[in-house]
This record gives C-alpha cells, structure tokens and sequence, in this order.
C-alpha cells in the first residue's frame, strides 16, 4: 500500500470565486459611501426630499424592482444548470432548459430593468429635476447612476458567458465556474437595488 495514498486531498477553494467575492467585497465599500452621501445630504435638506420624492412613479418603480429580483431568480437557474455541466436546452421546456436559456432570459430582464431606469431619469428630466438641479437631484443620479452603471457591466458578463458556452464543445468545470462568479456579481447588484429602493422609494 502506498502510503501517499492515504493522505487525504487538501481541497483547496476555488481561486476565482474567492477573488471575485473580495472584489465584492471592495464594491460594498463603494456603495456604502454612496448611501452615506445619500442620507448626508438627505439630513441636510428634508424638506427638499420631502418634495422631491413625492415626484417618483412609486408602483412604477416596485414593477422595475420586481423584474431585476426576478432576474436573480433566473440567474440561479442558469447556475444550477451549469453545475449539473448542461450547456443548453435539451427540450422547449423550461425544466429543460441550460445555461445558455436561462442566461439569455436573465439577460432580457436586465436590459427591461435598465430601460425603465432611463425612462424614469427621463421622466425627471422633463420635471426639472437633474444631476446639477439640486441635492436631490445630485444624490439620486449618483447612487441609481452608478448602480445602472454595475447592471450594465452584468449584461455584457451575460453576453461573453452566454457565448463562451456556444463556443465550447463539452463544458467543463471552468466554464461552470464562469457562470457561478458572474451570478454573484448580478445578486450582489440586485441586492444593493433592493437597498435602494428601500431607501429611496420607501423610506422617504
């Protein structure tokens, strides 16, 4: 018997998933200080928030909400299909459906989100209200600008995965991995819009 054998593995973690959770890790960083600018400014002019924020489409904003969760939700799907190494659909069903499928969809849902930011930011516009208008103005586009700004950089991650895995003929487990580190980018981007729309749109 070789005693090498019986030493067990040392299974070490993955080095992208640890180094794209660090980087995360910087990106809480980043956006707390742009809740802390927000609700700086906010202390300082309530009565302008007050008026301002009585302008948002509250129930056209939770729609907007819905859709990019929603998207978290078809983002897993995607990941659980890569993990069980299924590129792509084996049937029209959505049980049946690969990587590719429920990364495309995911994809979709984002860009519909990402629209309905710019039709609100345009909507302000036409009501006065922009980046040099006021503090309002200014912390709103900030905070939601920069976060449209992470949404978009997710879409274009969607689209290099999706065709990373039309590319390859057998997926192996690093593109598997691939699809795993872009779902934590896009449910951490989710859930800092969560914190958003907590804070912008409900605690008004």
């Amino acid at each position: 018997m070789n005693p090498k054998s019986a030493v067990p593995a040392v299974k070490r973690p993955n080095v992208v998933s640890v180094g794209t959770i660090v980087w995360l890790g910087s990106e809480v960083m980043f956006f707390a200080g742009l809740f802390a600018i927000y609700f700086t400014l906010r202390s300082m002019a309530p009565e302008l928030w007050a008026v301002q924020t009585d302008k948002h489409n509250f129930t056209f904003a939770a729609i907007n909400t819905s859709i990019l969760v929603l998207s978290s939700v078809t983002c897993q799907f995607g990941v659980f299909a890569a993990e069980r190494m299924q590129a792509r659909a084996t049937g029209p069903k959505p049980t049946q459906w690969g990587t590719v499928e429920w990364f495309f969809v995911t994809y979709v849902l984002g860009a519909i989100f990402v629209s309905g930011q710019v039709w609100e930011y345009a909507t302000f516009v036409s009501e006065g209200i922009t980046l040099s208008s006021d503090a309002y103005g200014s912390a709103f586009y900030i905070t939601t600008g920069f976060h449209g700004i992470h949404v978009a950089l997710g879409l274009i991650a969607f689209l290099l995965v999706i065709g990373r895995f039309y590319a390859v003929k057998n997926l192996t487990h690093k593109e598997a991995t691939t699809a795993v580190v872009v779902s934590y980018y896009w449910h951490f981007v989710d859930v800092v819009w969560v914190g958003l729309f907590i804070v912008i749109y409900i605690l008004k």
